[in-house]
C-alpha cells in the first residue's frame, strides 16, 4: 500500500532544450518521477515533433507520446533576453539536456564546463548522434540512419529485403540511456556534492544492444541470416499461419519442448524422432520443410484452438497483434494500466510507466501547449508584466 506519494525526483528541475524523441524520451520520464522539466520551445513553431502529423485529434503522435508532465517555455536563444533569461534559469537547474544540432549547446555557451563554472551542482546531459569527437562527430544523425549505421537493419527484415524497426529504436536506445545515465549522476551528486557531464550516443546505444549478432558474428564468423518476425537461429521460433487466415507466434527452447511440442500440440508423435529435426540446428537447416508440416498441421485450427493447444503443452505462445489489439490488450486492461492525461486536445488514454514502485504513484500530469507556461516561468526568475510583454513584442519569447 502507498502510504504517501513522495517521488524520488520531487524538487529537482530539468531544462531541456529538446526536439524529436531521444531527449523527450528521456526527460519524460525524469518527469513521470517528478522531476519539474522545463521544456524550451522555438517561439510560433515550438519543438519540430509537433508537426509530425496529426493523429492525435490534432497533435501529433510522437509528441503525445513523449511530452507529458512538462512545462513548455518559449525561447529564441539567440536574442539576448531570452539567452538571459536561459542562464538565470540553469542557475537554478539541477539538470540540463540537449540535443541539438552538433557544437550548438557549446557556441551558446551550454556546454558543461562553462555551466560547472556558475552552478557546480548542475548536470549536462547531451544526447548527439555519433558522440563528441571522431570522423562522424558532425554527421546528421537520425533514427533510421543510426539503424544502418549500428548494423540493425542488416540483420532486420526478410531474407531478401532488410527492415527498420517499426519504432524509433534507435532514439529509444538513446534516450534510455540518457535517462539511467541522469540517474546515475544524481546519486553522484549526492555523495560529491557535485554535478558531471552525460555524453549520449545514439549509435553507441544501439550497438550496445546489437551484442548477441556482434558475438554470433565474431571474428568474421558468418552473422545471423535475416529472417522476417522468425528466429534466425532457432526454430520452430516465430510467426505461423492459422487456417481461419490468423498468425500465431510460437517459440521453443530445448528438445524436452521440442518432443512435447511434436506429441501435443502437432500430434504427430513420430516426428519428434525424426533425424531431419533431431537438434535445433538440423531444424534451423531444414526449417522450410518443418514450416510446410507445421503450417498443414494448423490448417483446420483457429488461432484460438492453436493458442489452447500450445498453452496445454506450455509451449510458448502470442498472438500478433495489431494497434487496435494492442490498446484492448486483456492484461494492461486486467491490471489497471492505463490512466488518462490531459491536453489541448482534452483527455487521452496513456500508459502507466512500465516500472512500478510501490512506495508512489508516478506523475502523469497534461501534455502542454506550446509557450503554455512561458510567462508563469518568466514571473519566477523576477520578469516583470511589462518586461515579458516587451520580449514577446521583440520576438524573443
Amino acid at each position: 500500500m502507498i502510504m504517501n506519494n513522495t517521488r524520488p525526483l520531487d524538487g529537482i528541475t530539468v531544462v531541456s532544450l529538446e526536439h524529436a524523441i531521444a531527449a523527450p524520451f528521456c526527460t519524460r520520464q525524469l518527469a513521470d518521477m517528478g522531476a519539474r522539466v522545463i521544456k524550451i520551445e522555438r517561439p510560433k513553431v515550438g519543438d519540430f515533433a509537433r508537426g509530425y502529423d496529426e493523429r492525435v485529434r490534432g497533435m501529433a503522435s510522437h509528441f503525445v507520446w513523449t511530452n507529458r508532465s512538462k512545462e513548455s517555455l518559449t525561447l529564441d536563444v539567440k536574442h539576448p533576453k531570452a539567452r538571459q533569461a536561459l542562464q538565470d534559469l540553469l542557475l537554478r537547474a539541477d539538470v540540463l539536456v540537449q540535443n541539438l544540432a552538433p557544437g550548438a549547446a557549446a557556441r551558446m555557451g551550454l556546454d558543461f564546463e562553462a555551466l560547472h563554472a556558475v552552478n557546480d551542482q548542475i548536470i549536462v546531459c547531451d544526447i548527439s548522434g555519433y558522440g563528441e569527437g571522431g570522423p562522424y562527430e558532425t554527421k546528421k544523425a537520425y533514427d533510421l540512419l543510426i539503424q544502418s549505421e549500428s548494423g540493425f537493419i542488416s540483420v532486420t527484415g526478410s531474407p531478401d529485403a532488410p527492415a527498420k524497426a517499426g519504432c524509433s529504436i534507435a532514439d529509444i536506445a538513446a534516450g534510455m540511456y540518457a535517462y539511467s545515465g541522469i540517474l546515475n549522476a544524481l546519486l553522484l551528486r549526492a555523495r560529491t556534492g557535485k554535478g558531471s557531464r552525460v555524453d549520449v550516443s545514439m549509435l553507441e546505444g544501439m550497438v550496445e544492444w546489437m551484442g548477441f549478432p556482434m558475438y554470433y558474428a565474431f571474428e568474421g564468423a558468418t552473422p545471423p541470416q535475416r529472417a522476417g518476425a522468425a528466429h534466425a537461429t532457432i526454430f520452430p521460433y516465430g510467426p505461423f499461419a492459422v487456417g481461419d487466415g490468423n498468425t500465431v507466434m510460437l517459440g521453443l527452447q530445448n528438445e524436452r519442448e521440442w518432443a512435447v511440442f511434436c506429441e501435443k500440440v502437432l500430434n504427430n508423435t513420430s516426428l519428434a524422432g525424426d533425424p531431419d529435426f533431431a537438434s535445433n540446428s538440423k531444424r534451423v537447416e531444414n526449417r522450410e520443410r518443418l514450416r510446410e508440416l507445421i503450417v498443414q498441421a494448423f490448417a483446420t485450427l483457429t488461432i484460438s484452438e492453436v493458442i489452447q493447444r500450445l498453452e496445454d503443452a506450455q509451449i510458448a505462445n502470442a498472438r500478433v497483434n495489431d494497434m487496435k489489439d494492442v490498446w484492448a490488450h486483456p492484461q494492461l486492461a486486467a491490471r489497471d494500466r492505463w490512466t488518462k492525461v490531459t491536453s489541448p486536445v482534452g483527455d487521452l488514454p496513456s500508459l502507466l510507466p512500465p516500472a512500478t514502485n510501490s512506495a508512489f504513484h508516478a506523475r502523469m500530469d497534461a501534455i502542454p501547449a506550446l509557450g503554455e507556461h512561458t510567462d508563469s516561468i518568466l514571473t519566477e526568475l523576477g520578469l516583470s508584466d511589462d518586461v515579458i510583454a516587451q520580449m514577446r513584442a521583440d520576438g524573443a519569447i
